[in-house]
This record gives structure tokens, sequence and C-alpha cells, in this order.
């Protein structure tokens, strides 16, 4: 049967996962430098872009002052009927292409007030090269669909000939421009993803090497709760050494506690032990009905200061912050000693650890609560006692535990036998030596612990004593 915990124990809702702050600080740095070089790729292109975009008008305009300077040739034939214009109709063929039929070079001369064609280039086969309005500008760059429907980047600019005003439109196709771009946008991003692994491994590297002293405090930390140190390692950066005093002075601090707290109960245990013992050894040399009366009520008081002083003594120990134990060798020598103790008995001893662990506590709770195990084993057995010891992965509390379960092959408890066993002050049997707090007090203890202590039959006839307690690790 299980005894009930001496103080209820709240269920906490389970934690929910926490990314480490490695992972985060990794995790918000290659967001922002993914996010960073995909806008500088962007804006590379983009300047790219923009530059190609003026050598491309760049081009355009030699060819535009190239066209108007052979329109303003004056050295045309006055019998020419062409001459009735103020200008040279151009026959301007500098670049093949603009004689090549839809070639996607092309130019044309017009005026600013009308929207009629006055010459055109022979590439342009009659068809109309439909250009935007340049306004009041000067000057226009556009992009803009051809005559044989592909793109073109056309170049406008308003010209004054004696008086009047002409626009001239230099176009060519812009498939070479964008493939260009396209290739340099290709570039870019392939030497942006290649830099951005690298600046993300770099970072990677960075944050390992920037937390590794988090990561030694943490082991320092570690091995002070196992108990393998007294202190935490202060040989840490400038900023995490404040933190490692802190926490060293805290554990200090603790230990401190615990050592008032036993004091005042050996000061109290040693204050109340003489003036009972007086009380009980007066009323035992009287008699009468009253002597009787005061040995008895004394004899509760005892046992129940013994049990309270007990209990503030293992509440006060469990709150020591770094202390464990390996359970094999106080087992070992509990056994030995039990084994001298009923040699007389014969009794055989069975002790089977499946796997080395260390109990989270103080060894001597340990040998409190084990020691009373065993005892009542060695003591009701008739000749067999088995002890086992394991380690167990508890999902409910999400801890490491340990069990440690005493049988023997004696007369056994019925249920309302164990659960009157646990209970303070309660012995079964009078003609056995003991206080009665034996088994209650194994219980208080493994409560306070975390644990628990389970009474039951035993499969060699008798009484089992499972008694389960917080474990620090596998060894």
């Amino acid at each position: 049967m299980t005894t009930e915990p001496m103080e209820p124990v709240e269920e906490k809702p389970p934690r929910k996962a926490q990314r480490s702050l490695a992972s985060r600080l990794v995790f918000v740095a290659a967001v922002w430098s993914t996010v960073a070089l995909a806008l500088a790729g962007v804006f590379l292109v983009g300047l790219y872009q923009r530059a190609s975009e003026r050598g491309f008008d760049a081009l355009l305009e030699v060819h535009v002052k190239a066209l108007i300077s052979e329109m303003l040739d004056t050295e045309a034939d006055p019998d020419d009927p062409a001459a009735a214009f103020p200008i040279k109709p151009p026959s301007y063929q500098e670049d093949p292409r603009f004689s090549l039929p839809l070639s996607g070079w092309y130019w044309t001369v017009r005026r600013a007030d009308s929207p009629d064609v006055l010459f055109a280039s022979q590439s342009l086969v009659g068809d109309p090269l439909n250009v935007p309005d340049i306004a009041d500008r000067d000057k226009r760059a556009d992009f803009i669909t051809g005559p044989a429907g592909d793109e073109v980047r056309v170049l406008q600019q308003r010209i004054f000939i004696e008086d009047t005003p002409y626009i001239i439109a230099i176009a060519c196709a812009t498939a070479g421009f964008w493939t260009e771009i396209r290739e340099f946008a290709r570039m870019v991003a392939v030497t942006l993803c290649i830099a951005g692994a690298g600046l993300i491994l770099a970072i990677f590297l960075q944050v390992r090497v920037g937390l590794r002293p988090l990561a030694r405090l943490r082991a320092s930390l570690t091995a002070v709760r196992q108990g393998q140190a007294d202190r935490i390692d202060e040989d840490l950066p400038a900023e995490i050494v404040p933190l490692a005093a802190e926490l060293n002075a805290l554990i200090l601090s603790n230990r401190e506690i615990v050592e008032r707290a036993r004091t005042h109960v050996g000061n109290l245990a040693h204050g109340l032990k003489t003036p009972l013992s007086v009380i009980s050894n007066e009323a035992r040399a009287s008699s009468g009905p009253l002597a009787d009366k005061v040995a008895d009520q004394a004899a509760i008081m005892s046992t129940q200061i013994q049990h309270h002083l007990e209990r503030a003594r293992m509440a006060a120990q469990r709150r020591v912050i770094g202390v464990s134990c390996d359970t094999e060798p106080v087992l070992d020598r509990l056994i030995r000693a039990m084994e001298k103790i009923y040699r007389d008995k014969g009794i055989v001893c069975g002790f089977n650890h499946v796997a080395p662990v260390r109990f989270r506590g103080e060894s001597q709770d340990l040998e409190e609560m084990t020691g009373n195990l065993i005892d009542n084993a060695y003591k009701w057995a008739a000749s067999r006692v088995a002890v086992t010891v394991a380690p167990f992965d508890d999902p409910a509390s999400n801890r490491e535990m340990l069990t440690i379960t005493v049988e023997d092959d004696g007369p056994g408890l019925t249920p309302e036998q164990r659960a009157e066993a646990v209970k303070r002050g309660r012995r079964l049997d009078e003609t056995v030596p003991g206080t009665g707090l034996g088994l209650s007090i194994v219980a208080d203890l493994a409560a306070l612990y975390g644990g628990r202590l389970e009474l039951g039959p035993s499969d060699l006839g008798g009484l089992r004593a499972r008694l389960t307690l917080p474990a620090l690790g596998r060894s």
C-alpha cells in the first residue's frame, strides 16, 4: 500500500520546450543576414541596370548627334525637290542594322507639332515607330514595343532648326541588354549566397565560442549540484563572474542556514530530553494512577518530540544544494552490519544493483531510510532477505529516479496492517523492541525528497518495501 505524502505536491503543467540561446542568436542573425543580403542584391542589380541604361542611352545619343550632323549638312543640291525643307533629308546608315528590315534598330525625324514622320530608317520598312509624347522635355528615354513586337529602347531629342522644332528618335533592341542584366543578377545571387553561407557559418562559430563560458558555468553548477565540487569556478569572463560569485554566495548561505537549523534542532532535542527523562523517572518511581498517567503521557510526548525533531532535521537537509551519494556503498555497508547483528538467525541476503546510481541527497538520510527497511526485513525474515536497486525515468516528473526494494520471507502484513505500519508510533508487535517511528520516518523523509514508500506483498512470501527516491544520474 502506498503511503500518503506528508505535504501535497502540486502538479505542475508540462514545461514548454524552449529554443536554446545559441539557436536563437544564430536564427536571428541568419534571418537578418539573409534579408540584408537579399536587399543588397536587389540594390546592386538596380544600380547595374541604371548604369546599363545610362550606357545604352549614351550610345543612342551618339547616333542622335550623328543624325543631326547629317541633317544640318548644307551642301545640298538646289535643284533637288527635297531642298524645299530647311534640313537635309538624312540617309543615316552609320550602323548597317539601320538598313536591315525590322532589325530592332530604327530612327525617325518628325516635326514637334505634327505626328507625321518626315524621315525614317530603311529598317522600319514603312511600319510606324510608336513613341510616347515627349511633352515639354528636350530629351526622353523609354522602353517601348517595336514594329516587330520586340522591346526596344528609344531616345527622343527635341532640336530647333531655323526656329522650327523637330523630334529625332533613335531606337534599338534590348534583347542583349536584358540578357546582360539577368546574367549579372545571377552572378550577384550566387556570390551573395556564398557570402551568406560563409557569414552564417561565421555567426554560428562566433556564437559557439562566445557562449562557451556559459557552458563552463553550467558544467560547474552541475558539478556542485551533484556533489562533485563545493563551489562554482569563478575563472570566467568578466560579464559572468558576478553571476558565479552570487551563486557561490547563495550556496554558502544555504549551507550556513542548514548548519544553524541542525544546531537548533540538536539544542532543542537536548533541552527537552532531560526534563522528559526526569518526569518519566519520577513517574516510574511512584505508584498510583497519576504516576502511570504521567509516565504514559511523557512517553507520548517523547515520541512526538522525536518525530517532529526528526522531520525538522530532514527538512533542513533536504534544502542542501549539491549533495549526493552512491547507493551501492551505503547499502553494502548496511547489509554487512545487519549480517553481524542478526548472525544467530542465519539469514541469507541477496543484493542486486541493476545499474550503479547516485541518490540526490545526503548519505545519512539514505542510511536512515534504507537502514530502517533492512533492519525490519532482518527482524521479521525467516531465512531470506533481498535488496534490489534500479534506476528509472519518471515520466510524471520528467526526472531520473531510483527504487530500492527490500523483501523478506517473514509472515508479512495484511493490507490493514500495512496501512497502520506507516503511522507514527504504531507498533504491530509490542514484543519486538522499537519506538514505532521507523517506517513513519522513512515515509516522511522520502516525501520530503519528492519520493514515496510503498508496502506490499513480496514474492518471497513476506513483506516488500519499495522506496522511490530522486537520482542524479547513472554512472
